[in-house]
């Protein structure tokens, strides 16, 4: 297929300057010439500081989303903007996925130059350009499926206005917003049933379903979430009996993001019959890679424990560059290189430059950034020199993978098998 020799084509790519943290000594290689060679991470010449994702977790999460949206009838179409990663893409899609989410037409852009058939874009596009890209696709591949927000009549007339002459219609379903501070979508009933109205008197557009986003239901708790998911089921239900779904083979129903899909496959598994077949299309997408911060707090696993667990598969490694004080130290890290917006990383490991032992990082607390330097705290007895390399743990997939175009994919005794690939 096209799309794997796009996939396939990414290890073609000469490593260079381009890349942080690749053997000097590498250039002159493609990285598929380099991840072939297995060097390893400490002792194979990759410079600090270094972003690594564990092989065995990202597999391991892959693996357990797949399970899990079998497990309780869902489809499942992973939000992209976390990685922006063609690759994880392809893995995402052999581990059952119906296709990947995007939030804005420049991501879909992507998706399509690596093949993507089937992408939902949770936003409501009005960009004149962006949906005439849209047409362009929609008439050049049959097989190709995308699936829009609308939220306003007036979103619906501008896009009526660009996709004049397209050969098919473009899918859409009505975004219900989450509540009155929330973020976008149509506040009421009245104004899904307004924006409804307003698809129905274009031939650009087909309504297939309804759609929403249920973290950012305001003081958001499991009562809260479940009753605005009932109300988006409820909101299918009622556009159903309406007919408003037309001659629609199916009909989609969508929500879930990383912080309550619990919710979400409680409450879908009641949707009542409808009168197509109903996709059940859940979008969460900071999985693959997990966190040692916000998401590890966050994930529905910690409610079902039975259901599995998710594992952290970020390592930033940065190498001790100051050592001024027995309670102070400096890394070659800073905000270039670690996801800060919603927490500080976590010092989880020590790697010893004189003997490459490793050693939990005891009493070493990382209390800032700057540009280029991780500040760190460390207590009484805390071993640490300059060289030595800390290993820490990040908040916050989507802002850790924007940071790195390349990234290497680590088994656990440190072999680099891949690199992975983002385009933000």
């Amino acid at each position: 297929m096209a799309a794997d020799n796009a996939v396939a084509r990414l290890a073609d790519e000469p490593v260079d300057h381009r890349f942080k943290a690749l053997p000097p000594d590498a250039v002159g290689l493609t990285v598929g010439e380099l991840a072939a060679s297995r060097r390893n991470l400490f002792t194979g010449g990759f410079t600090t500081p270094v972003l690594a994702l564990s092989a065995e977790s990202v597999e391991h999460n892959l693996v357990l989303l797949e399970t899990y949206s079998q497990r309780h009838g869902l489809a499942f179409a992973p939000h992209g903007k976390t990685s922006m990663s063609p690759q994880l893409f392809a893995r995402q899609l052999e581990h059952g996925a119906w296709g990947i989410t995007a939030a804005v037409p420049h991501q879909a852009r992507v998706y399509r130059a690596y093949g993507i058939r089937r992408i939902f874009l949770a936003n409501e596009v009005v960009d004149a350009a962006a949906l005439r890209w849209i047409a362009g696709e929609l008439d050049a591949d049959p097989e190709f499926r995308l699936i829009c927000y609308v939220d306003s009549v007036r979103g619906v007339e501008l896009m009526d206005e660009a996709l004049r002459g397209v050969s098919r219609p473009l899918d859409v379903v009505v975004e219900l917003g989450a509540g009155d501070d929330a973020r976008t979508g149509a506040r009421t009933e009245a104004d899904c049933a307004a924006v409804a109205d307003a698809v129905a008197a274009t031939a650009t557009l087909r309504l297939v379903g309804v759609a929403g986003y249920e973290g950012e239901v305001p003081q958001a708790d499991a009562e809260r979430v479940h009753d605005w998911l009932r109300r988006l089921v409820a909101l299918a239900a009622d556009f159903d009996r309406a007919g408003r779904f037309g001659a629609a083979e199916e009909i989609v129903i969508s929500a879930g993001g990383s912080a309550w899909f619990d919710a979400v496959a409680d409450v879908f598994a009641d949707i009542p019959q409808l009168s197509a077949p109903v996709l059940k299309l859940l979008r969460s997408g900071a999985y693959v890679s997990h966190d040692d911060g916000h998401y590890r707090h966050l994930t529905p696993f910690n409610r079902v424990p039975e259901e599995g667990a998710l594992q952290p598969a970020f390592r930033l490694w940065a190498q001790v560059v100051s050592r001024p004080s027995a309670e102070q130290a400096f890394v070659n890290a800073g905000k270039r290189d670690a996801a800060y917006d919603l927490d500080l990383p976590k010092a989880q490991v020590v790697r010893a430059a004189r003997t490459g032992e490793t050693r939990p990082a005891d009493g070493i607390t990382v209390t800032g950034l700057s540009d280029q330097h991780g500040w760190l705290r460390t207590e009484r007895g805390a071993e640490l020199e300059v060289g030595d390399w800390v290993g820490m743990g990040l908040s916050h997939p989507c802002t850790s993978f924007d940071k790195w175009q390349l990234i290497p994919v680590v088994e656990a005794d440190g072999t680099v098998t891949d690199f992975i690939r983002t385009f933000f």
